[in-house]
């Protein structure tokens, strides 16, 4: 038995196991730097459940690669305080139904509810707007700092950005990046911009995956390179016009490499560009064409994906939504914007 003092003579005694040396060593965790900027995600569109499910993701993915890290998501088409809500708010709701008399004796609407909790349940504003979001940021770090400050703590002003936006965007969108840009300028405290996520090895690997899980390229081979592929040419489809196609155009030849198949980039916003490459696949031998969406998703505007497959006249894979590597990605672009290298968890702050 093990006394007080220590185990007994002859019992084995566990110690910590030396850190292996080489390049082939497991890699320390990482933990945000002490202050470190927010990382702000920027989604597209509007805050539908779909979309913050989604968005909800990538930045659960991109904290767990940095434990600590301050995040926020603002929406381009998202809440702002001060807003109309309009006739009805921004989800359905029982008013203009017709009052009956409750089980109690309370006026109620014809679902059952009286009009006092109507009037005391919430209304789901859906998620705040990029603005918001940025000036809750530079709020919360201020309110940090007077905390600090009349704890006794000797802490210095806060410098540098107050957050760090990331475009949820795999290729450049001139609109859309005007509008995060707008919000960036006129934040009340510094913010950094980062570059949106492509083009990237990674996104050629997304791409793959989900070509596979739709039964277009082969699954059990799908993050190797060089696999047969049930289609023999890939239209690549984004947003954003000539500029995206040609970004895209850079992960496409990557895609190329692993299918060993043609892959041709082609804008969903422009018309008659889906069916121009898909003509240009056919007529250079192609005869099963798949079209593989290069989108996370909110990005995209109604109808066009539609408009898309009529026009290549072949069956789709879904788009990149919250694979792994998006959420990785997202956290390398705010590293990057930042110049820094995550310190280990554990490691002192200097």
């Amino acid at each position: 038995m093990s006394s007080p003092t220590g185990p007994a003579p002859g019992l084995p005694v566990r110690m910590p196991r030396p850190r292996q040396s080489g390049r082939h060593r497991r890699p320390e965790p990482v933990a945000a730097p002490e202050g470190a900027p927010a990382l702000v995600l920027a989604v597209p569109g509007a805050p539908t459940p779909a979309v913050r499910a989604l968005a909800e993701e990538i930045i659960s993915i991109a904290r767990s690669e940095l434990p600590g890290l301050d995040v926020g998501i603002g929406y381009l088409d998202g809440y702002a305080p001060g807003e109309p809500l309009g006739d009805a708010g921004p989800e359905e709701t029982t008013a203009g139904a017709e009052p009956v008399d409750g089980p109690f004796g309370a006026e109620t609407d014809e679902t059952g509810a009286t009009a006092e909790a109507a009037a005391a349940e919430p209304v789901d504003l859906g998620g705040p707007d990029l603005a918001t979001v940025l000036a809750g940021v530079a709020a919360v770090r201020a309110e940090r700092y007077e905390f600090a400050r009349a704890a006794g703590r000797e802490v210095a002003e806060p410098e540098g950005p107050a957050a760090v936006v990331v475009p949820l965007l795999v290729g450049p969108d001139a609109a859309l990046m005007d509008r995060i840009r707008t919000a960036v300028e006129q934040s009340a405290a510094p913010v950094g911009l980062a570059d949106v996520l492509g083009p990237h090895p990674l996104l050629a690997e997304a791409v793959h995956v989900r070509l596979s899980e739709a039964g277009l390229a082969r699954a059990d081979r799908a993050r190797l390179f060089t696999v047969a592929t049930a289609a023999d040419g890939i239209v690549l489809a984004t947003v954003g016009g000539d500029e995206a196609v040609r970004a895209a155009g850079i992960t496409g030849m990557l895609l190329a490499a692993r299918l060993a198949v043609p892959v041709m980039a082609a804008a969903l916003d422009q018309e008659g560009s889906v069916a121009a490459v898909a003509e240009q696949l056919r007529g250079s031998g192609s005869t099963q064409l798949a079209l593989a969406p290069y989108l996370i998703g909110p990005e995209l505007p109604d109808g066009l994906l539609d408009a898309g497959l009529k026009e290549a006249g072949a069956p789709a894979a879904e788009g990149l939504g919250a694979y792994p590597a998006i959420g990785k990605l997202v956290l390398s672009q705010y590293t990057t914007t930042l110049g820094i290298t995550p310190a280990p968890q554990g490691a002192p702050v200097r």
